[in-house]
């Protein structure tokens, strides 16, 4: 035990913020799920709490090895999984498991075990930006040695997304070009992309509108069109469940388990958890969930700051980014603050794939943390762009 403990490197308060949203996530997902179990599994209600935990220390373990592995290593996987991510989502769309007219999941054959295909594209995009920019950091400015080949990648996995989960989509785009600005990618670059990706979203909501589309382009404009909406009555289910657990729950809330909005609130466990922990711990809780991924933002971008090399320092933050911004539409579509979304809060949320691929993202970030530590400030030099401003 002492061997592992003294083997386990990388950033303390990570580590503590992992064991924190991992004790949260037992809580909430025991409590969220106790009338589905009684449903499904004849009272055996803690069935989904064992399932979620052993998802969970799962997720602790790939950490552990993930933040072993040499990050270096990290950028020479990149290409192969970028590479197998686009069969892979093609296949899902024209394959996958289906649930609400959206084809996200592949079912493994034997084991009938579905995982998001998303997940493993997501993981293996930002790795392999973040290879990109450190190795185009002399040609940043040039849009065809430079530009190009990073943002085509990402064009090309995010149109692979969207027609089965928009949210992941444009969650991961943002990503990317929040972590293109601070690789020094000009802003006319980056502003004519997002400028092309508005109007196509636009249109795309144009002719669904005109045409009346019940498919997923359908979906997406009822969701906004009730976001906007001025009338009560065209709020979503969900969204007026999640208000009234939100109101019930006060500042201090009614405490773990004795939650009455899970009742009636769709997914209480994935999509609208964050719902279930203010109405179960009130505004207090929930604050502090949310100071949690606040801080494995700074945390990362320290390391981002400390990093001697670009790749590192790339992979560290790009990585956190889309873990905190996804935590953050999360939250906010819970309180009503964005349409309603399929984004699950991470860590936090059941689930099986979203959690191991989670784990994965931030083993990789305490890899990149553990190469600071070793190397200290020895090779503080200006090879990192952020200290080369």
């Amino acid at each position: 035990m002492n061997n592992l403990l003294q083997r386990t490197k990388g950033d303390k308060v990570i580590w503590t913020i992992v064991f924190f949203l991992s004790a949260v996530s037992l809580l909430a997902v025991y409590s969220s799920t106790g009338s589905l179990a009684y449903r499904v599994y004849s009272g055996h209600t803690e069935y989904y709490l064992f399932k979620q935990l052993s998802v969970l220390l799962l997720g602790v373990l790939i950490i552990y090895f993930a933040h072993r592995v040499n990050y270096t290593i990290y950028s020479r996987v990149a290409q192969i999984g970028f590479l197998l991510s686009i069969p892979l989502l093609i296949y899902t769309l024209a394959f996958g498991s289906n649930l609400n007219d959206a084809s996200r999941w592949i079912r493994l054959p034997v084991i009938n075990l579905t995982f998001q295909t998303s997940d493993i594209a997501k993981l293996a995009l930002f790795m392999y930006v973040s290879r990109q920019l450190s190795r185009k950091q002399q040609v940043i400015t040039d849009f065809k040695k430079g530009f190009l080949p990073i943002i085509v990648p990402v064009g090309v996995i995010c149109a692979l997304i969207m027609p089965a989960n928009m949210s992941t989509a444009l969650l991961l785009g943002a990503s990317c070009m929040l972590l293109c600005f601070i690789g020094r990618v000009p802003l006319k670059f980056l502003l004519s992309m997002v400028g092309g990706a508005l109007l196509l979203v636009v249109l795309m909501f144009a002719i669904a509108k005109a045409t009346g589309d019940k498919g997923r382009t359908g979906v997406w404009v009822s969701r906004i069109e009730s976001f906007f909406s001025s009338n009560d009555e065209d709020t979503p289910y969900q969204v007026q469940q999640s208000m009234i657990a939100i109101a019930g729950g006060g500042v201090v809330g009614k405490g773990p388990g004795n939650s009455t909005a899970r009742n009636f609130l769709p997914h209480p466990y994935s999509d609208f958890i964050y719902a279930i922990i203010l109405e179960e711990y009130g505004i207090f809780g929930a604050f502090l969930v949310l100071a949690a991924y606040l801080i494995l933002l700074l945390r990362s971008i320290r390391i981002f700051k400390n990093c001697p090399y670009a790749f590192g320092a790339f992979l560290a933050l790009g990585l956190s980014v889309t873990l905190v911004i996804q935590a953050l539409m999360h939250m906010a579509v819970n309180v009503h603050l964005l349409p309603v979304t399929g984004l699950t809060l991470p860590l936090v949320s059941m689930g099986g794939s979203s959690v191991i691929f989670t784990s994965l993202a931030i083993g990789i970030i305490l890899s990149v943390s553990r190469n600071v530590e070793e190397t200290g400030d020895k090779t503080q030099e200006v090879t990192n762009p952020a200290i080369a401003a």
